[in-house]
C-alpha cells in the first residue's frame, strides 16, 4: 500500500500530477514551477537575468515578478549586461518612470551597477556561468527536501553564503545569501522540488545529462 501523500507539502494538479505545495494558488507559478524552476542554466544573459530578478523581488511576491517579466526585460535590452553596463542617468529617469516594472531606485541602480561587475567578471573569467558554477553544492550536502516546512526552513547553504560573499567583495550590490540561495534554486545548481514532486525527477535528469561550464 503506498504511503499517504502529505496534502500539506504536495497537491495535485488539474492534470492530477502531485507538485510542490507552493505552485497552487496560480497558474503562472504552476507554468514556472513545471517548466523552467530548477532547469540548470548556462546562458550568461539568462542567468543574469535571474540573478537581478531575485533582487527585484526582496520584499514582494514572486507572482508579482513573473507577472512583470516581460517587462523587466524589455526594459532592461532582455538583460545583455554589455548594454545594460552603458545605461546613464537618463536611463534611471526612464526605468523610474515605467510602470511595467518595479521602480525602486536602489534596485535599478544596483542593476547597473552589477551589469558592469559582469563585464569585469566575463573579462576575468570567460563567462559567467564558468564562475557561478563553482559553488554548486554537492547533494549530499544540501540534503533532500521531504516536505513543505523543511523547505521553509532552508533559506540558504554555505556555499550561497559564499556565492553571496564573493559576489559583494566584487562590487555586487542586492546579492546577500538568501537571495543567492533563491537564485541557485532557480537556475538549477540545486533540485528543491520535494521528493514526492512529480517534476523532481525531471530536473533530476536534467541535470545529470548538463554539461556544467568550467573556468
Amino acid at each position: 500500500m503506498p504511503d499517504p501523500v502529505d496534502t500539506e507539502s504536495l497537491k495535485p494538479g488539474p492534470d492530477g500530477r502531485l507538485r510542490c505545495w507552493w505552485c497552487h494558488a496560480h497558474d503562472d507559478y504552476r507554468e514556472y514551477h513545471d517548466r523552467e524552476w530548477g532547469l540548470p542554466v548556462a546562458e550568461d544573459h539568462r542567468l543574469f537575468e535571474k540573478i537581478c530578478l531575485e533582487g527585484f523581488q526582496s520584499g514582494l511576491s514572486w507572482l508579482t515578478i513573473l507577472r512583470k517579466r516581460e517587462n523587466f526585460r524589455r526594459a532592461f535590452r532582455d538583460f545583455d549586461f554589455v548594454r545594460i553596463a552603458r545605461f546613464t542617468q537618463r536611463d534611471v529617469n526612464r526605468l523610474l518612470s515605467d510602470q511595467g516594472i518595479i521602480r525602486h531606485r536602489g534596485k535599478i541602480e544596483a542593476t547597473i551597477n552589477n551589469a558592469s561587475r559582469a563585464v569585469a567578471l566575463v573579462a576575468e573569467f570567460g563567462s559567467l556561468a564558468a564562475w557561478v558554477w563553482q559553488f554548486e553544492p554537492s547533494e549530499e550536502d544540501v540534503g533532500l527536501l521531504e516536505s513543505k516546512s523543511q523547505a521553509c526552513e532552508r533559506t540558504t547553504c554555505p556555499e550561497a553564503v559564499d556565492l553571496s560573499k564573493q559576489l559583494r567583495k566584487r562590487g555586487w550590490k542586492f546579492v546577500g545569501p538568501t537571495t543567492a540561495y533563491a537564485f541557485m534554486q532557480a537556475m538549477g545548481m540545486v533540485n528543491d522540488h520535494l521528493k514526492d514532486c512529480e517534476f523532481r525527477r525531471k530536473v533530476s535528469n536534467a541535470r545529470n545529462k548538463f554539461r556544467r561550464p568550467i573556468l
